[in-house]
């Protein structure tokens, strides 16, 4: 490309902290580093579990300021979460958390006006409790929804906020279960079945274009000479971190965007919305460039997260005692629902244990090499069942993310997988933020100049698969998964 080397900011929000990143980038330069990063804490108020989105704001404001002169910025973040906008643009309330109740038994209501099959035929969307659409059943009646009239997912929240400028991002929207997946526009005729009104959300706009530039108070908050673009990146984080898949030229592989969920799957021209997927629930969301996100979603790191938060160790120790158990003694499926919520994360992965008739483990050690082990089979359960539902081989599996540093779950996916793994970036979501960036400030071109820039200039690892793989075929029967 053309252009000399752009310096961006990308904010990054995940589900327990919020960072901004600072990066250089280039021909053959891409650095980052970490330029302010923040509390994300959920409030519980009134039996509602609630988001912090000003103490969120107040910390891309704080981290714009570190940040330093940029040439633009972009924001990612987890999908589904919304806020609700009064008719002056004023937030009604604070937006609540995808792990509440609220809508625990609303998808049942759902299916016996739009069944499950139906709702898939169109959207392409895997089940999942917590989808925006349940989301905006649940607050049906609720006064914020009757004075609602605008609603904006939390990336889109914070853009309005920092430019004034409405709209909805195309890679989380494709995560809402509202959007046609092969038109890539608002299933209307499905929302106005179910009494949910799309119009509440602003028009669509695709991943590098442009929002609006930082307003004038902004600007002096952060000490930022204007003009500032805000530009659209891929804002759902696990489409970023797709990005940042440092795949080579024609390369088939699978990806694992890997941390508090483990997202498992393929990058497809195209959507696969068979009868069969959707019984394996598997997704169809929205990537960069036209493509598809064929995923499954399962519960990831948050299972040893809630574990390490209840017991207070040290993990690094704590990993290194369950390297040396012995392998598959005791699994779960880390894709059980009853996993979702927080606390009491050891008493329930026992009870699982209990009830299938498995040594149940006792130790941290003991319930640590669980976890990883039967995430790593999950890994193993997701990437052949895609293989086999979009007729689409791989021959690598490459790991992003937080989870990477777990160097115990990348060879243990690696054997699970029977498959080489390449591990890394750790960073991924916000390298991919970086690189849309980049890409609309004209400094890197194509998927395939992205990704080799990925691969020149950032530290991957290749584990290669060992051990026994008939084990992890006695080990899937044990809690019903079919052997690969």
């Amino acid at each position: 490309m053309s252009a000399g080397p752009s310096t961006v900011a990308a904010v990054d929000l995940g589900a327990s902290s919020g960072r901004v990143m600072a990066a250089r980038v280039g021909a053959d330069l891409l650095e980052m580093r970490e330029a302010h990063r923040f509390e994300n804490r959920p409030v519980r108020v009134g039996g509602t579990l609630y988001w912090d989105v000003l103490a969120l704001y107040q910390g891309i404001v704080d981290g714009l300021r570190g940040a330093g002169q940029v040439d633009s910025v972009g924001i990612d973040s987890w999908a589904v979460d919304y806020g609700l906008l009064d008719a002056d643009g004023a937030l009604l309330g604070n937006p609540v958390h995808y792990r509440d109740g609220r809508t625990d038994g609303v998808a049942e209501q759902v299916w016996r006006t739009v069944s499950a099959e139906a709702l898939y035929a169109v959207t392409g969307l895997q089940h999942a409790p917590f989808n925006t659409l349940y989301q905006l059943i649940a607050a049906r009646g609720s006064a914020a929804l009757a004075s609602a009239r605008q609603a904006m997912l939390i990336p889109d929240l914070m853009g309005y906020w920092l430019t004034g400028v409405a709209g909805t991002e195309l890679t989380n929207a494709s995560t809402t279960q509202l959007l046609d997946a092969s038109s890539r526009t608002w299933a209307a005729d499905l929302a106005g079945r179910l009494g949910v009104d799309v119009g509440l959300f602003p028009p669509l706009r695709q991943p590098g274009s442009r929002i609006g530039d930082l307003l004038p108070a902004v600007l002096a908050a952060t000490g930022l000479r204007g003009p500032v673009p805000v530009t659209a990146v891929a804002s759902h984080d696990t489409a970023s971190a797709v990005v940042a898949v440092p795949a080579a030229k024609g390369e088939r592989f699978a990806y694992i965007s890997t941390g508090t969920w483990s997202l498992a799957g393929l990058e497809l021209d195209r959507p696969v919305r068979t009868e069969a997927g959707r019984a394996a629930n598997f997704t169809n969301e929205a990537g960069i460039d036209g493509t598809v996100r064929y995923l499954r979603n399962i519960t990831g790191l948050w299972l040893l997260q809630e574990c390490v938060r209840e017991w207070g160790v040290d993990l690094p120790a704590l990993l290194a005692a369950a390297a040396d158990l012995p392998a598959l003694r005791s699994v779960i499926d880390a894709a059980d629902p009853g996993f979702l919520a927080p606390d009491h994360m050891p008493d329930r992965l026992r009870e699982a244990c209990r009830t299938t008739g498995q040594p149940v483990p006792d130790t941290p050690p003991q319930i640590t090499r669980c976890i990883l082990d039967s995430l790593a089979l999950a890994h193993r359960r997701a990437i052949e069942d895609a293989q086999r539902l979009a007729d689409h081989p791989v021959d690598v599996v490459h790991m992003v993310g937080g989870g990477v540093h777990n160097t115990l779950l990348c060879q243990l996916t690696a054997d699970a997988c029977g498959l080489p793994v390449v591990a890394g970036p750790a960073e991924a979501a916000a390298l991919g933020n970086v690189l849309v960036q980049a890409r609309a400030l004209g400094v890197v071109g194509d998927r395939g100049e992205m990704r080799a820039l990925l691969a020149a200039t950032q530290p991957l690892v290749r584990y290669e698969p060992a051990g026994d793989r008939g084990a992890w075929d006695t080990a899937a029967a044990r809690v019903g998964f079919e052997a690969g």
